[in-house]
C-alpha cells in the first residue's frame, strides 16, 4: 500500500470515527438528555434559524452544482464551502436548541402525522449517512484527490441536498401544526 493510499485510508477512518462519535452524541442529546425546564423559553428563534441555515445550504449546493457543470471550479469551491459552513452552523444551532429545549413532538394524528414521520425518518437516516460522506467528499477536494472527490460527490450531493431540504420541510410542518 502506498503512502498516499495509507494516508487516505487513515483520514477516511478518522472521519468515520468522528462521525460515529458525533452521531452517538446527537442520539444521546435527543433520546436520553432531559432539557432543563428553566431554559424552555430561551433562544426560541433557533428552529427558524435552523430552517434558514438548511435552506441556505441547499441553495449553495444547487448553485455549486451549476457552477461546476459550467467549469467554474473556484466559484464552485466557494459555494460548496458556504454550504458546508451553513450546515456546520446548523449543526451547532441544532445542538444548542435540543440541549435547551429537548424534542418537539408532532401533536396531530392521522395522515399528516404519517407524512411528517416518514419525512422525519428519512431525514434522520440520511443525515446519519450524509455526515461522513460530506466530510470525506470535502477531504478529497481539499487534498487534491479530485477523481475520488467527483466519484463520491455524485452520491453525496443528492443525499446532502435531500437532508437540507427536508430539514426545512420538517420545520415548516412543525410550524404549521406544533408551534
Amino acid at each position: 500500500m502506498s503512502t498516499a493510499q495509507s494516508s487516505t485510508r487513515s483520514a477516511v477512518l478518522g472521519i468515520v470515527a468522528l462521525s460515529a462519535v458525533a452521531i452517538a452524541f446527537l442520539f444521546w442529546l435527543l433520546y436520553v438528555h432531559q432539557a432543563p425546564k428553566q431554559y424552555s423559553l430561551e433562544l426560541m428563534f433557533l428552529p427558524a434559524l435552523n430552517a434558514v441555515l438548511n435552506g441556505l445550504s441547499a441553495t449553495c449546493l444547487c448553485i455549486g452544482l451549476y457552477l461546476i457543470k459550467q467549469g467554474q471550479r473556484q466559484a464552485h469551491r466557494a459555494f460548496m464551502t458556504a454550504a458546508f459552513l451553513f450546515s456546520s452552523l446548523f449543526l451547532v444551532s441544532y445542538i444548542v436548541h435540543h440541549a435547551l429545549h429537548g424534542d418537539t413532538l408532532f401533536p396531530h394524528i392521522g395522515a399528516m402525522r404519517t407524512i411528517y414521520l416518514s419525512i422525519l425518518a428519512s431525514h434522520i437516516l440520511l443525515s446519519i449517512v450524509a455526515l461522513p460522506m460530506v466530510l470525506t467528499t470535502f477531504y478529497f477536494a481539499l487534498s487534491g484527490r479530485f477523481t475520488q472527490h467527483k466519484k463520491l460527490a455524485r452520491f453525496t450531493f443528492p443525499i446532502w441536498l435531500y437532508v437540507s431540504v427536508t430539514g426545512v420541510v420538517v420545520y415548516a410542518l412543525l410550524r404549521a401544526y406544533a408551534y
